[in-house]
């Protein structure tokens, strides 16, 4: 969300995983579902447009997890991520948990203003 409008970064239909080992270790990877192939079929060699759009449509990241119980929110320790600006920051992020669906707020998106995701947990 940016200046109250709402928009779907990784489109209706999105792909991603989330995993949170035992030790706290995190890995998070979510994308927009048909993200265009390169035309050279090496990534080294992508065009603009098609750089641009994998980019904008892509996000992965990993680390350390911890729960904040009193905030009821999920502390994120970034290792390293696709969106360089947040290699070594703590992001502080309030969730919800309702049976297997986890839903959190990106209070500062890497896309800009203010993001929302739901993961529902593998069956």
């Amino acid at each position: 969300e940016q200046a109250g409008t709402k928009t779907e970064t990784y489109g209706p239909n999105p792909k991603g995983i989330l995993i949170v080992a035992a030790d706290g270790r995190y890995a998070i990877a979510a994308m927009r579902a048909g993200l265009p192939k390169l035309a050279s079929n090496n990534r080294e060699t992508g065009t603009p447009e098609e750089n641009k759009a994998i980019v904008a449509g892509s996000i992965a990241h990993f680390g350390t997890l911890s729960v904040n119980a009193a905030e009821k929110a999920i502390i994120l320790k970034v290792d390293a991520a696709t969106f360089p600006n947040w290699d070594g920051t703590e992001q502080m992020w309030p969730f919800t948990l309702v049976g297997d669906e986890l839903k959190f707020t990106v209070p500062a998106a890497s896309g800009g203003g203010t993001a929302v995701t739901v993961w529902k947990r593998a069956k």
